[in-house]
C-alpha cells in the first residue's frame, strides 16, 4: 500500500495531472520527489505538498535527458534511502497536421514523451532491483491505442511507451523481478497542457470531450499504483475508444477523420505571439487545472483492461451458447 512511509517520484510535476497527483501524495503524507523544468511551478507544488503533511523534494529535470533523470534518482536516494513509487507522467505535445509539423519538433516530443519514460522507467529500475521492491507508474493515453488527426507526434509517442513497457514486463517476469509495472491510459483531461502546447493548427488547442478534472484522474493513478494491474483504463470514452479501435480500426479511422478534426480547435490564435513549453519551460505556476472547467466531470472509474476484456469473453461465449440453443429449441420445435 501506498502511504506516509513511501518515497514517490512523480516527473511532470508542477502543472496538470503530475501536479494533481503530488497533491494528493501529500495529503496521504508521503516523501515525494517533484520532477519538471519550471522552478516556478515546482516551487508551488511543492508547496501544496508541503501544506498537506508531505515531504517535497524539488529537483529541476529535463526528462529528455537520461543523465539529469539518473542524477535525480540519486538524489532521492541519497535523501531517503528508497524509491518505492516512480510515475512517468511528463509530457510534451505539437497539435496540427503532420505535414506542418518540423522533424526537430517531432524529435522534441519523443525524446520527452516516449524517451522521458525510458529514461524514467530504467532510473528506477536501477535502484527497485537493489532494494528488491517497487512500483513503475507509466501514464498513457488512450491515443496509445487509438490515435487521432491533428497529434501524430504525441500519439506515435505514447503507442511507443506501450510497446516499450509491454517488452519490458516480458522481462521482468522473466527474471522473476519483484517490481510492479503497470500502465494507466487515461481519457481527455482538462489540465494547463492546451495553453502552453505548441499549435501548428492557426488554432488555440481544446481536448475532445468528454473532458475530466485532473483531480478524478489522480486518484484512479493511485489507485493503480496499489493494485498494480497489467493496465488500466480510466474512463468509459477511453476504453471505448481502445475496444473500438481494437475491433474495428478503419470504422474508427473514419470516425476520428470526422469527429477529431474540428472539435480540437478553439479560437483563432497568432502561432508566433504565444509563448510554449516544447523546447524550454513556461515558467509559471500553471497549477493543474486547464480552462475547461464547465465543460469538465468532476468523476471518473477506472477499470482493468484484463477484467474488461474477460467480461467481454464471457459475454461472447454467453452469446454462443444462448444463440445455440435458440437454434436448438428452434429445431425442435420443427
Amino acid at each position: 500500500m501506498i502511504g506516509s512511509s513511501s518515497i514517490a517520484v512523480v516527473t511532470g510535476a508542477s502543472a496538470g495531472v503530475g501536479r494533481a497527483v503530488v497533491r494528493q501524495l501529500g495529503q496521504r503524507r508521503m516523501r515525494v520527489a517533484l520532477l519538471a523544468r519550471g522552478r516556478v511551478g515546482l516551487d508551488a507544488a511543492a508547496d501544496e505538498v508541503r501544506r498537506a503533511g508531505g515531504e517535497p523534494l524539488v529537483i529541476e529535470t529535463d526528462v529528455a535527458d537520461a543523465d539529469q533523470v539518473s542524477a535525480a534518482a540519486r538524489a532521492v536516494v541519497d535523501r531517503w534511502g528508497a524509491i518505492d513509487l516512480w510515475i512517468n507522467n511528463a509530457m510534451v505535445t505539437v497539435f496540427g497536421r503532420a505535414r506542418d509539423v518540423t522533424p526537430e519538433e517531432f524529435r522534441r516530443v519523443t525524446e520527452v514523451t516516449y524517451l522521458g519514460q525510458v529514461h524514467g522507467t530504467l532510473a528506477a529500475l536501477a535502484q527497485m532491483r537493489v532494494q528488491e521492491s517497487g512500483t513503475i507508474v507509466q501514464v498513457g493515453s488512450a491515443l496509445a491505442y487509438r490515435s487521432i488527426p491533428l497529434q501524430s507526434a504525441y500519439c506515435g509517442a505514447k503507442a511507443a511507451v506501450r510497446g516499450f513497457t509491454d517488452s519490458l514486463r516480458c522481462e521482468l517476469e522473466h527474471e522473476g523481478s519483484p517490481v510492479r509495472l503497470t500502465m494507466v491510459h487515461l481519457p481527455a483531461v482538462n489540465t494547463p497542457q492546451f495553453d502552453w502546447a505548441r499549435s501548428r493548427m492557426g488554432a488555440e488547442p481544446q481536448p475532445v470531450p468528454p473532458i475530466f478534472a485532473p483531480e478524478t484522474v489522480a486518484r484512479q493513478i493511485l489507485r493503480a499504483a496499489e493494485t498494480c494491474p497489467r493496465e488500466m483504463w480510466i474512463g468509459a470514452p477511453a476504453a471505448e475508444s481502445i475496444l473500438g479501435t481494437l475491433a474495428a480500426p478503419a470504422i474508427m479511422d473514419r470516425m476520428m477523420a470526422s469527429k477529431a478534426w474540428s472539435s480540437q480547435m478553439g479560437a483563432r490564435m497568432d502561432e508566433d505571439a504565444r509563448a510554449d513549453n516544447l523546447f524550454a519551460p513556461v515558467d509559471r505556476d500553471m497549477g493543474a487545472t486547464g480552462r475547461f472547467g464547465a465543460r469538465t466531470r468532476s468523476h471518473v472509474t477506472g477499470w482493468p483492461a484484463g477484467t474488461i476484456r474477460a467480461g467481454l469473453a464471457i459475454a461472447g461465449i454467453a452469446g454462443v451458447f444462448g444463440s445455440g440453443w435458440l437454434l436448438a429449441d428452434a429445431a425442435r420445435r420443427r
